[in-house]
């Protein structure tokens, strides 16, 4: 028998952020996720030790879930930042690189992290309650009887992910599919429990993306369909085409040995008996005038033989992503069962027609109202195409966002700096009242609110990727960034002409000042101003949803970090 080991003892780590390991780590994180952010982000490739599939990719939700990481600290910060991606899909670098950032910052002064903690609670009520006002110089309200403001949104997530490879063409086509799409998935009446539709990606690899389209209802791939042979399909008296949705195997085999045993008398054929009943199924498909039927798994080659005789079309392999939106688009209930079935199952069609896109034929199953739509999507290879997926299913979910709280943000790095520039302005204001709710001095206060602008600045200053410098404006408080090549004495005006959002322009006489790194910079102390013009064409915008979630979410993390104590780690 084999010698038993002595258990060992839990490993203790007294204040782990003081290690020189878990700093060092957190750097790496930090250095890693901004080197991805922004239209300019460089790409990363992941993959395991032992092969398999490599992803290329600067997006959150990639990287996040592939990154391995080894220290508790750093699993909480990826915890949270992952629990707000699943909730938003958007924003995910900012709220990790905003955290990190704050880290960093706070750990460096010489204050007690509870007050730490107790200035920046009262720092980001200032933030949440200036971005709920209408006051807020970095809000923009969504008006959805144009369309102009959600193309803007869709636009910035496009070109936010270099690793779809999409020059401007392809970014303004697949904005405008992507924004019809959504308009497809909205209904046409409001109700007070209107519940949106859904838009089903059709990959199409290997073709370029001016090809991809979008259409009203649901693509079936169907390859022993032929386009040449003209579609007889019954219909109903009122011209519609009653469906029958099947997620049951009709292929005949439907018993299972692991379920238990059956008897079977002499000279029955089970295949038989199976294959009668499939036909029964069918006589009563045909009797209640369905036109198509469409099966999550397999049909019986018989059954469709005689349903096709009866001008009744048959779809096999839907599969089970589909059964779900296409219950919701015919209003067909999935029959589970071949043994039951029931009239008041069945849905409706307006038409069924045949499409084929790249050498594949597809059933096109066309609504009577086009809550569900297709959305063909085609890029140059399979990387391109899975980073591009997972961009259009992040649009998507940020005009639904939208929809609920019609608000967007300035991006381009604009609300960081401006928010920055009105949290420096407020904290120069405050009474001695304030000083005196929070437990602190104002020395305190001042130093806490300094490190807590400069995270916001640091994320602005992470869209910059080519060494030039970046200029916060003193009269709206917006980012504008400065090519290479210009040294720091330059006259600033002459080499700007829009800020990062793109919704000022360099025509007044603005002063300027170097947004710098963790020390010098000047504090601004009036507030900044709101644009005069809150739409032009081509602005930067983000989800107003998404970042003012992340901006707690980070915020909330860290103070966790900053609070933690002790590590705890069991050895066995």
């Amino acid at each position: 028998m084999s010698r038993l080991e002595a258990k060992k003892p839990p490993l203790f780590i007294t204040e782990p952020l003081t290690k020189d390991g878990v700093s060092q780590s957190l750097s790496l994180l930090s250095g890693i996720l901004k080197s991805c952010y922004g239209p300019a982000g460089r790409l990363k490739q992941l993959h395991n030790g032992v092969g398999g599939y490599v992803c290329t990719t600067s997006q959150s939700s990639a990287i996040l879930s592939r990154l391995p990481v080894s220290h508790p600290v750093l699993g909480v910060l990826m915890a949270s930042v992952q629990n707000h991606v699943s909730r938003f899909s958007d924003c995910g670098l900012f709220t990790a690189i905003l955290c990190c950032s704050l880290i960093e910052n706070f750990k460096s002064l010489n204050i007690a992290s509870c007050t730490v903690i107790k200035i920046s609670k009262h720092l980001l009520s200032f933030c949440m309650d200036y971005l709920k006002s209408e006051a807020c110089g970095c809000r923009v309200a969504v008006d959805f009887s144009s369309v102009e403001t959600l193309l803007c949104l869709v636009r910035s997530i496009l070109r936010s992910k270099p690793a779809c490879m999409l020059n401007k063409t392809e970014v303004d086509h697949l904005t405008t599919l992507i924004v019809k799409a959504f308009l497809f998935t909205v209904p046409c009446h409001a109700e007070s429990n209107a519940v949106l539709g859904k838009c089903v990606i059709v990959p199409m690899k290997g073709r370029r993306v001016v090809d991809s389209t979008v259409l009203p209802g649901l693509l079936i791939e169907t390859p022993e369909i032929q386009l040449a042979n003209p579609l007889t399909i019954k219909r109903t008296s009122s011209n519609t085409i009653k469906i029958a949705l099947f997620c049951v195997s009709m292929s005949g085999d439907s018993f299972n040995p692991e379920e238990g045993t059956i008897t079977v008398h002499h000279g029955i054929s089970l295949e038989m008996s199976e294959l009668n009943q499939l036909l029964d199924v069918g006589k009563q498909l045909v009797n209640d005038e369905v036109g198509l039927v469409v099966c999550q798994k397999v049909i019986h080659p018989s059954l469709k033989q005689y349903l096709k005789e009866n001008s009744v079309m048959a779809v096999d392999r839907a599969g089970l992503s589909l059964m779900e939106p296409l219950s919701r688009m015919t209003g067909s209930k999935p029959i589970a069962s071949i043994h039951l079935l029931s009239p008041s199952c069945y849905g409706s069609l307006k038409d069924v027609d045949i499409e084929s896109f790249a050498s594949k034929n597809f059933v096109h199953l066309i609504p009577n109202d086009t809550l569900v739509c297709s959305l063909i999507l085609c890029n140059r290879n399979e990387t391109a195409w899975d980073e591009l997926k997972r961009a259009c299913e992040t649009a998507e979910h940020v005009l639904q966002l939208t929809l609920k709280e019609p608000l967007a943000l300035l991006g381009g790095g604009c609300t960081e700096t401006h928010l920055a520039s009105y949290i420096r302005h407020k904290s120069c204001s405050l009474s001695t009242s304030s000083f005196e709710d929070t437990d602190c001095s104002q020395a305190e206060y001042q130093l806490v609110a300094e490190g807590f602008c400069r995270s916001l600045e640091s994320v602005a200053r992470s869209l910059n990727h080519d060494d030039g410098e970046i200029l916060t404006d003193m009269v709206y408080g917006h980012c504008w960034f400065v090519p290479p090549g210009f040294p720091p004495v330059s006259n600033w005006s002459d080499l700007v002409s829009k800020c990062g959002c793109g919704i000022n322009g360099n025509s007044e006489n603005l002063k300027w000042r170097l947004l710098q790194g963790q020390f010098g910079s000047p504090v601004i102390h009036d507030c900044p101003k709101e644009p005069l013009v809150k739409i032009a064409d081509f602005l930067t915008l983000d989800c107003y949803a998404a970042k003012c979630s992340g901006l707690q979410v980070a915020l909330e993390t860290a103070h966790l970090i900053l609070d933690l104590l002790y590590v705890i780690k069991d050895q066995n």
